[in-house]
């Protein structure tokens, strides 16, 4: 779809849209004042290893030996699978254009991953992160899951290794560590968006089925007070969630249908498919669904042709470039969902500069100059490692402005800056990009 987009400060420029995020679109609509501003995704043990592009294996002394290991943290079991391929893919990507560019301090990177599974298997998401940190990680990139971070960040900080999440955005991780980083916005940049969404949608009675995780709640809670502030009522869901093993929705479809809402939001991974058989057989509307990054996805396998057409979903963060995805299918021909993968990719080649700039391939040197290569300090802007790389050795000071087009960490090391996708599903039931709403991200 072609459309104006028209940007925080008022100015029009035109974008093309796609299937999923473009980094180039900010803002389709001027929206309330007060949230414009708005600076006031979650089983077996087996796990995978993999090297980098210098063909050799981790061995477990990597940062003592100066040798720059990257370890990824990926779902690829479970309900939230169909987010890995991708994001290991995009681990490998980074690692490949590091090392073509000359590596980490002269010497080509190496990377590991883990399959987390999701919160469900808690036990995993322990061993996963036990798995990676036995390779003596540089950096731990990931989990997505806001609900698999809470499960695993202990052990990694504990172990002295930067953990940067690519998709975690539960708004109680903003400054939880001096350790902890994430290259996506927290649930206030998304919740905050979506409920003025759904206001200007002139939505007045708001329900809102959400499963019982991390993630789920803290977004409800923001979307709650969002459209609560606008004016809208939310008639089921402020405070009703459902457990994530749930099978069975009939009651709760029931339930939210005697509610007569005029809209319903669902937050949820896998289990939407279940969820939205069940609204559609209570007689919910099904065009009028509102839905987040866990499920903003292609549902042209899961329901009957048109059911979602015309539903929104939002899912924070940059949309990939066609040259981006292309490149990330180049490493794994099978990637067909790219959620997180260029905040996987930014988090990688952050913590690849950030060695690089401290001399050292540590966790504590790399978690120190995190910031730095971000652009807290301003420098010259640089959008690939090379070229960033060409401004450290000339001993400047730069901002890494990557595929996901992030703003520099801020003092909570959430991006100060972030974009939010809005999608519309399609008549094959597929979310096709509309446009992007970037703003400001709070501090604590």
């Amino acid at each position: 779809m072609n459309g104006n987009i028209i940007n925080i400060n008022g100015t029009t420029s035109h974008g093309t849209g796609c299937n999923r995020r473009n980094t180039a679109t900010v803002v389709a609509a001027a929206i309330a004042a007060g949230v414009l501003a708005l600076s006031g995704c979650g089983s077996s043990n087996a796990t995978a290893s993999d090297s980098g592009t210098s063909g050799s294996t981790s061995t477990g002394t990597s940062s003592s030996s100066g040798t720059f290991t990257a370890a990824g943290l990926f779902p690829q079991t479970g309900s939230m699978a169909y987010i890995g391929p991708s994001n290991v893919a995009s681990l490998k990507l980074a690692a490949k254009d590091i090392n073509a560019a000359g590596g980490v301090l002269g010497k080509d990177i190496e990377t590991v991953t883990a399959d987390t599974s999701d919160a469900d298997h808690a036990d995993q998401n322990s061993s996963a992160a036990q798995s990676v940190l036995s390779k003596n990680p540089s950096v731990v990139v990931g989990p997505p899951s806001s609900s698999v971070v809470k499960n695993s960040y202990k052990q990694v900080v504990a172990a002295g290794v930067p953990m940067i999440s690519n998709g975690a955005t539960s708004t109680a991780f903003s400054g939880m560590d001096d350790l902890f980083f994430r290259t996506i916005p927290p649930d206030t940049v998304q919740g905050a968006v979506l409920g003025q969404i759904i206001a200007q949608d002139g939505v007045q009675n708001l329900a809102i089925a959400v499963f019982n995780d991390e993630y789920g709640t803290s977004l409800r809670d923001v979307v709650v007070k969002t459209v609560e502030d606008a004016g809208l009522n939310v008639v089921y869901g402020a405070k009703d969630t459902f457990d994530p093993t749930e099978t069975n929705f009939s009651s709760i479809a029931t339930a939210i249908k005697a509610a007569k809402p005029d809209a319903v939001l669902v937050i949820a991974f896998d289990q939407t498919k279940s969820l939205v058989k069940a609204l559609k057989s209570a007689g919910i509307d099904t065009h009028k669904l509102y839905m987040t990054d866990g499920n903003t996805v292609d549902h042209s396998a899961d329901f009957d042709a048109g059911l979602l057409e015309g539903s929104t979903g939002t899912i924070p963060g940059a949309h990939p470039t066609e040259e981006f995805q292309g490149k990330v299918k180049a490493i794994d021909p099978k990637v067909v969902d790219f959620t997180y993968a260029a905040e996987t990719y930014d988090a990688t080649v952050l913590a690849a500069l950030a060695a690089q700039k401290g001399g050292a391939t540590d966790g504590a040197t790399v978690a120190k100059n995190l910031p730095a290569v971000s652009g807290v300090n301003g420098g010259e802007e640089c959008s690939s490692y090379a070229d960033c790389l060409a401004l450290l050795k000339d001993g400047k000071d730069i901002k890494y402005k990557g595929q996901a087009g992030i703003g520099p960490f801020n003092d909570d090391h959430d991006p100060s800056t972030a974009a939010i996708g809005v999608y519309k599903f399609d008549k094959d039931n597929k979310p096709v990009f509309d446009h992007a709403q970037e703003g400001a991200v709070p501090t604590k």
